[in-house]
């Protein structure tokens, strides 16, 4: 059995079903994976299944997914369940697709301008791209006061400048301030009152490093701040769209 999950910016119905369209390909390539190629998605690698479907690793978007090509030329973009419905191929795309897609955002975060939020050598990182004008970010950094007064939790703030208009100029008081992270705990105690005083001008290696970390935030698929991420126990990438729920604040700190 195949569950269909493909995401919604390629338009596929549940079951997308897509014709080679007469185009020619190498023997070996079906040539319904340049017709997707062609509607933004990537394919990484084939790989092994039994029957008569051949299986492609893909990413579409910033999510790994499973393509399936039939005799007749057609893709089926989903996942393949057995008898009992328990998908048959996620342990495979999480090696060919998820892991490396991880431990690159993961290597591109690490060399993202950032401000450091508690010890150096907490054993648990989170990075979050942060607004000094977001209201969920200053949540976000109240509700981790337990974890990183603890030592527990090392906050990694990616700063960007999207929400309002002085956005830019008080990350630029925050990024060139003699320490970084005593201006950012300024613009979170002080936040009720406005928060940090904007710069007056952006520098423009600042300017720089801002439209980094923004390309960046949406490359990683966050649209909005702030866009939190961290590796689970067993290094998996996890990501949280906005401010988690108070019932996954275990989840994205770790123990109390």
């Amino acid at each position: 059995m195949i569950r269909s999950h493909a995401p919604s910016r390629f338009l596929f119905a549940l079951m997308a079903m897509l014709a080679a369209a007469g185009t020619q390909a190498a023997p070996d390539r079906p040539a319904v994976l340049k017709a997707l190629e062609a509607r933004g998605l990537r394919v990484v690698q084939e790989f092994k299944i039994d029957g008569d479907l051949r299986a492609f690793a893909g990413v579409a978007g910033d999510q790994p997914v499973a393509i399936y090509v039939t005799r007749d030329g057609n893709a089926i973009i989903g996942a393949r369940l057995d008898a009992q419905g328990k998908p048959l191929d996620d342990a495979t795309i999480e090696t060919l697709v998820s892991k490396p897609m991880g431990d690159q955002a993961w290597a591109q975060l690490e060399k993202s301008t950032w401000v450091r939020d508690g010890r150096k050598d907490a054993p648990r990182i989170i990075y979050t791209f942060s607004d000094a004008n977001c209201p969920y970010c200053h949540k976000f950094w109240e509700a981790a006061r337990p974890w990183v007064d603890a030592g527990k939790v090392q906050l990694r703030h990616v700063m960007v400048g999207v929400i309002r208009q002085d956005s830019p100029a008080k990350a630029a008081a925050i990024l060139g301030a003699a320490d970084p992270s005593a201006a950012l705990l300024e613009n979170e105690h002080k936040f009720d009152r406005g928060g940090i005083t904007p710069a007056e001008r952006v520098p423009e290696d600042i300017g720089r490093q801002l439209d980094a970390n923004q390309a960046l935030m949406v490359s990683l698929g966050f649209r909005g701040t702030p866009g939190i991420i961290v590796r689970d126990d067993a290094g998996a990438l996890k990501k949280y769209k906005g401010m988690p729920q108070a019932s996954e604040l275990d989840q994205v700190f770790g123990p109390r």
